[in-house]
Protein backbone atom coordinates (compact mmCIF):
# COMPACT_ATOMS: atom_id res chain seq x y z
CA UNK A 1 0.00 0.00 0.00
CA UNK A 2 1.33 3.51 -1.02
CA UNK A 3 2.03 5.92 1.59
CA UNK A 4 -0.22 8.98 0.92
CA UNK A 5 1.77 12.57 0.33
CA UNK A 6 2.18 14.75 3.67
CA UNK A 7 -0.21 17.55 1.92
CA UNK A 8 -2.81 14.63 1.50
CA UNK A 9 -4.19 14.99 5.14
CA UNK A 10 -4.50 18.84 5.86
CA UNK A 11 -6.48 18.80 2.67
CA UNK A 12 -8.61 15.82 3.78
CA UNK A 13 -9.59 17.38 6.88
CA UNK A 14 -10.61 20.69 5.65
CA UNK A 15 -12.91 18.61 3.08
CA UNK A 16 -14.38 16.94 6.23
CA UNK A 17 -14.21 20.60 7.91
CA UNK A 18 -15.53 22.00 4.61
CA UNK A 19 -18.72 19.34 4.24
CA UNK A 20 -19.96 19.92 7.68
CA UNK A 21 -20.17 23.28 7.41
CA UNK A 22 -21.29 23.32 3.88
CA UNK A 23 -24.37 21.16 5.27
CA UNK A 24 -24.87 22.74 8.62
CA UNK A 25 -25.73 26.31 6.47
CA UNK A 26 -28.16 24.65 4.00
CA UNK A 27 -30.19 23.45 7.13
CA UNK A 28 -29.60 26.57 8.92
CA UNK A 29 -31.08 28.05 5.87
CA UNK A 30 -33.92 25.99 5.54
CA UNK A 31 -34.85 26.32 9.32
CA UNK A 32 -35.22 30.11 9.07
CA UNK A 33 -30.93 31.37 9.03
CA UNK A 34 -30.57 31.98 5.10
CA UNK A 35 -28.05 34.64 5.67
CA UNK A 36 -26.12 33.37 8.03
CA UNK A 37 -22.33 32.40 7.25
CA UNK A 38 -19.70 30.94 8.69
CA UNK A 39 -17.87 34.22 9.40
CA UNK A 40 -20.61 34.93 11.08
CA UNK A 41 -21.51 31.68 13.31
CA UNK A 42 -17.45 32.29 14.24
CA UNK A 43 -18.33 35.90 15.31
CA UNK A 44 -21.84 34.87 17.23
CA UNK A 45 -19.32 32.08 19.06
CA UNK A 46 -17.10 34.65 20.28
CA UNK A 47 -19.77 37.29 21.30
CA UNK A 48 -20.91 34.61 23.17
CA UNK A 49 -23.27 34.81 26.11
CA UNK A 50 -22.19 37.70 28.13
CA UNK A 51 -21.58 39.86 25.34
CA UNK A 52 -18.12 41.77 23.96
CA UNK A 53 -16.58 44.98 22.72
CA UNK A 54 -15.94 45.26 19.31
CA UNK A 55 -12.14 45.45 20.69
CA UNK A 56 -12.74 42.08 22.70
CA UNK A 57 -14.51 40.25 19.59
CA UNK A 58 -11.54 41.74 17.59
CA UNK A 59 -8.73 39.70 19.64
CA UNK A 60 -10.71 36.73 20.00
CA UNK A 61 -11.44 36.78 16.28
CA UNK A 62 -7.80 37.68 15.60
CA UNK A 63 -8.81 40.59 13.55
CA UNK A 64 -9.11 44.52 13.71
CA UNK A 65 -11.53 46.46 15.78
CA UNK A 66 -12.30 47.71 11.81
CA UNK A 67 -13.01 44.14 10.84
CA UNK A 68 -15.05 43.28 14.13
CA UNK A 69 -16.64 46.13 13.76
CA UNK A 70 -18.09 45.47 9.93
CA UNK A 71 -19.07 42.08 11.36
CA UNK A 72 -21.35 43.60 14.08
CA UNK A 73 -22.48 45.77 11.30
CA UNK A 74 -23.89 42.89 9.22
CA UNK A 75 -25.16 41.00 12.80
CA UNK A 76 -26.92 43.79 13.43
CA UNK A 77 -28.36 44.47 9.96
CA UNK A 78 -29.68 40.80 10.17
CA UNK A 79 -30.67 41.32 13.49
CA UNK A 80 -28.22 38.50 15.40
CA UNK A 81 -27.16 40.99 17.57
CA UNK A 82 -27.33 44.35 19.34
CA UNK A 83 -25.32 47.05 20.37
CA UNK A 84 -25.81 48.17 24.13
CA UNK A 85 -24.32 50.34 26.53
CA UNK A 86 -22.48 48.76 28.84
CA UNK A 87 -23.92 48.86 33.07
CA UNK A 88 -20.31 48.66 34.15
CA UNK A 89 -19.11 51.20 32.17
CA UNK A 90 -20.84 53.85 30.23
CA UNK A 91 -17.90 54.35 28.00
CA UNK A 92 -18.30 51.11 26.16
CA UNK A 93 -20.40 49.84 23.82
CA UNK A 94 -21.49 45.65 24.22
CA UNK A 95 -22.23 43.61 21.48
CA UNK A 96 -24.77 41.23 22.63
CA UNK A 97 -26.47 38.23 20.38
CA UNK A 98 -30.12 39.25 20.14
CA UNK A 99 -33.17 36.12 20.78
CA UNK A 100 -32.06 35.72 17.25
CA UNK A 101 -28.81 35.33 17.21
CA UNK A 102 -29.20 32.72 20.12
CA UNK A 103 -31.40 30.87 18.10
CA UNK A 104 -29.19 30.72 15.17
CA UNK A 105 -26.80 28.96 17.68
CA UNK A 106 -29.00 26.55 19.19
CA UNK A 107 -30.06 25.54 16.09
CA UNK A 108 -26.71 25.38 14.74
CA UNK A 109 -25.68 22.94 18.11
CA UNK A 110 -28.73 20.65 16.68
CA UNK A 111 -28.01 20.16 13.11
CA UNK A 112 -23.81 19.45 14.82
CA UNK A 113 -25.65 16.54 16.27
CA UNK A 114 -27.73 15.45 13.41
CA UNK A 115 -24.60 16.19 11.21
CA UNK A 116 -22.25 13.90 13.51
CA UNK A 117 -25.08 11.11 14.55
CA UNK A 118 -25.10 10.92 10.39
CA UNK A 119 -21.01 10.16 10.48
CA UNK A 120 -21.63 7.77 12.89
CA UNK A 121 -23.91 6.15 10.82
CA UNK A 122 -21.70 5.99 7.90
CA UNK A 123 -18.51 5.74 9.60
CA UNK A 124 -19.49 3.60 12.80
CA UNK A 125 -19.79 4.85 16.33
CA UNK A 126 -16.65 3.59 17.47
CA UNK A 127 -15.00 4.69 14.53
CA UNK A 128 -16.19 8.10 15.19
CA UNK A 129 -15.16 8.16 18.44
CA UNK A 130 -11.61 7.54 17.65
CA UNK A 131 -11.42 10.06 15.05
CA UNK A 132 -12.16 12.25 17.51
CA UNK A 133 -10.18 11.05 19.98
CA UNK A 134 -7.13 11.22 17.77
CA UNK A 135 -8.01 14.50 16.51
CA UNK A 136 -8.43 15.78 20.05
CA UNK A 137 -4.97 14.24 21.13
CA UNK A 138 -3.23 16.80 17.81
CA UNK A 139 -5.36 19.43 18.73
CA UNK A 140 -3.15 22.09 20.81
CA UNK A 141 -3.30 21.92 24.94
CA UNK A 142 -5.57 25.68 24.74
CA UNK A 143 -8.73 24.31 22.85
CA UNK A 144 -10.38 25.62 20.42
CA UNK A 145 -9.49 28.74 18.44
CA UNK A 146 -12.60 31.22 16.76
CA UNK A 147 -10.26 33.13 14.61
CA UNK A 148 -10.53 30.62 11.79
CA UNK A 149 -12.30 33.12 9.09
CA UNK A 150 -9.56 35.46 9.67
CA UNK A 151 -6.71 32.93 9.08
CA UNK A 152 -7.99 31.63 5.98
CA UNK A 153 -8.05 35.11 5.02
CA UNK A 154 -4.36 36.07 5.89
Amino acid sequence: MRKPPGFELPLLLFAGFRSIIDRLHEELAAQGHPDVRPAHGFAMQAIGTGGATASELGRRLNVSKQAAGKTVDRLVALGYAERADDSADGRRKLVRLTPRGVDALATSAAIFDELRARWAESLGAQRLDELESALRAMAPAEGYRLDAASWFGS
